[in-house]
């Protein structure tokens, strides 16, 4: 597998980016989504960005519309939902598409890792998916949109990268 930090993205205000560009010892790669009944992770997200930020952590939020269209906004709608409504101050990315033929390629790359939780690899099932990346840009841990981003087996995979 090839590092997904040089995989050219877009940041939600449309400039050019890599995961690289925002990456420290880790980061918390999440498909995200303004109106699922996940979208509450948004305050674990941003508290793991507080927490771990001045560490070399961050979180880098990808807004996905593939599932259920949850995620329907503009990018400025979307921007200003998750910093009014859930103070979101890590990285956000334009809205991208997951799974199918028009999978971005970071997501092409993230999909062959296998979830912790079941084992499997394959398409996002849901909004809220997580996958750990280490400061080589490798991912090193998938968690499915149920597990929560402060739950004891995330954090414990994010202060094993941090050191």
């Amino acid at each position: 597998m090839s590092s997904v930090s040089e995989i050219p993205v877009k940041t939600l205000a449309g400039q050019d980016s890599t995961i690289g560009a925002h990456l420290g010892k880790a980061a918390l790669v999440v498909n995200v989504a303004s109106k699922c009944g996940l979208t509450p992770q948004y305050t674990a997200l941003e508290q793991l960005q507080k927490t771990y930020g001045e560490r070399g952590f961050t979180v880098l939020g990808f807004p996905c519309n593939q599932f259920g269209a949850q995620e329907p906004g503009t990018a400025e709608e979307i921007e200003t939902f998750c910093s009014t409504t859930y103070g979101v101050t890590f990285p956000m990315f334009e809205k991208i598409e997951v799974n199918g033929e028009g999978r971005h390629p970071v997501f092409a790359e993230l999909t062959a890792v296998a979830e912790q939780e079941s084992g499997e690899a394959g398409d996002v099932t849901w909004n809220f998916a997580k996958w750990l990346i280490d400061a080589d840009g490798e991912p090193v841990a998938r968690f499915s949109p149920r597990t929560t981003p402060d739950s004891p087996e995330v954090v414990a995979a994010i202060e094993k990268l941090l050191g």
